[in-house]
């Protein structure tokens, strides 16, 4: 296998597709018992207990009280004597008072301190020096935001979530090919695999990473807007056994059902975010460059937006 090839492989993206749809499935009035066992058993199988405490969290998060909050979704490639690293990272902060999230998409290149690590390097090997929570403190550094939950996805497992919701439609604005997959222009289907495929080009996209963290978005509000659709009951059980598989977090049930009856509403209004930067080679290794001054915007950004004084 080509370099080239090796290196294409390495960019999947993060399959992530939000607890959300869990949250949406429960607005359905329709085999509520069984869908509330259910939920309930797949939430345990993907919890993971974290034992840390944000620095940037001044006031205890209290969801019943509406508190906005943020979320680190990871997308992790991994491999047999890997531990992997997480190809994609994206940042949610929502608002119930504003009734708005926004999105932002971190370019897993972004050059910045791994807190934990003592070393400067691309953020997404933070995932490798130290699991989830050096990504979460380096993240947090590198925003100045407090991040209060994480949801980590499997790369292989996505298609099999796209497929449980019956697919999802997109609006594709390039014409492109890849992997032997043709998507024309317009409204198109995708089933699991067309949509791995088509959120994992960049090489062929004038815009370069920048488009393809879009269409990672594009997916990721598409899933979610299939989840919530009231037809999907029908399909919860496969739904739910896909995310149980593929999704490990930490949020618990109890904050999952906070979240879904007092944030749902901030849903309908998804703001999506770029971080600017230039792409630099330093001894030979590709990184991504974010200045100071570009830095501090996002920051202001998000701290407003997670109601930060």
């Amino acid at each position: 296998m080509s370099s080239e090839k090796r290196k294409k492989k390495k960019n999947k993206w993060p399959k992530i597709v939000g607890i959300a749809i869990l949250l949406f499935i429960l607005a359905g009035g329709a085999f509520a018992y069984n869908v509330w066992h259910s939920l309930n058993k797949s939430v345990t199988s993907m919890y993971t207990d974290l034992d840390r405490n944000s620095e940037k969290r001044t006031n205890e998060l209290e969801l019943t009280k509406q508190d906005p909050f943020s979320v680190l979704l990871l997308g992790v490639d991994e491999r047999d004597g890997d531990s992997g690293r997480s190809d994609s990272m994206i940042v949610l902060t929502v608002n119930p008072e504003l009734k708005s999230v926004k999105m932002l998409s971190i370019p897993r290149d972004t050059r910045t301190e791994i807190v934990g690590h003592g070393t400067t390097d691309k953020i997404n090997h933070a995932y490798a020096f130290g699991g989830i929570n050096m990504s979460m403190d380096t993240v947090e550094h590198f925003l100045d935001i407090p991040i209060d939950y994480f949801l980590e996805i499997n790369m292989d497992g996505f298609k099999d979530i796209v497929d449980a919701v019956g697919g999802v439609n997109v609006q594709n604005n390039l014409d492109f090919t890849y992997d032997n997959v043709h998507f024309a222009k317009g409204t198109i289907k995708l089933n699991g695999e067309e949509a791995l495929k088509y959120s994992r080009m960049r090489y062929e996209d004038p815009n370069g990473d920048f488009g393809r963290q879009e269409r990672q978005r594009q997916i990721i509000q598409a899933v979610i807007k299939e989840g919530a659709n009231i037809s999907s009951l029908a399909n919860y059980g496969d739904i739910l056994d896909a995310l149980s598989k593929n999704i490990k977090t930490n949020l618990a049930f109890d904050n999952m059902i906070d979240i879904q009856k007092n944030y749902r509403d901030a849903s309908a209004n998804v703001e999506q975010m770029t971080i600017k930067g230039q792409g630099t080679k330093m001894n030979g290794i590709y990184y991504y460059i974010v200045s100071e001054e570009e830095q501090q915007k996002v920051q202001t950004q998000l701290k407003d937006h997670l109601s930060m004084k």
